[in-house]
């Protein structure tokens, strides 16, 4: 019992130094910027968006970039607007109900927000996700 008791011992002792490690590790990459942040991932369609979808925007007017973007900000279906090289000057994604739900988005908000013409990609699978790897990011960077 008491060999049991010690082996109990250090071995929490051994998970307590690992867990106090891996915080400090944590709380530096948070402190240089690494880590930006914690979310929750949602299952679109575990609340019913069926349907995700990239649109490509050709802005007639480049200038529009912040006003086109400050504008797709207030669509929840948007949930990324990047500014691209190369054939589009924006990249939306954004996820809707089904493909008749995407229509109405794109008739009834993005057309009106967008001064140019667009293209619609539907992705029929999201293979895989994840984040850029850090091995070998200095911590006293």
């Amino acid at each position: 019992m008491q060999r049991l008791r010690c082996r109990c011992t250090l071995e929490f002792r051994r998970v307590l130094f690992r867990s106090a490690a891996v915080h400090q590790r944590i709380q530096k990459l948070t402190s240089n910027g690494v880590i930006r942040g914690f979310e929750t991932l949602i299952d679109p369609s575990a609340v019913g968006y069926e349907t995700c979808a990239y649109i490509g925007v050709f802005l007639t007017d480049p200038l529009q970039f912040d006003t086109v973007a400050t504008e797709l900000r207030k669509i929840p279906e948007v949930v990324e607007v990047h500014y691209t090289t190369g054939k589009y000057d924006l990249l939306i994604k954004l996820y809707a109900r089904n493909n008749h739900h995407l229509l109405q988005l794109i008739h009834n908000s993005i057309l009106g927000i967008v001064p140019g013409r667009t293209e619609t990609l539907i992705s029929f699978k999201e293979e895989f996700r994840r984040q850029v790897p850090i091995d070998g990011y200095n911590l006293e960077q």
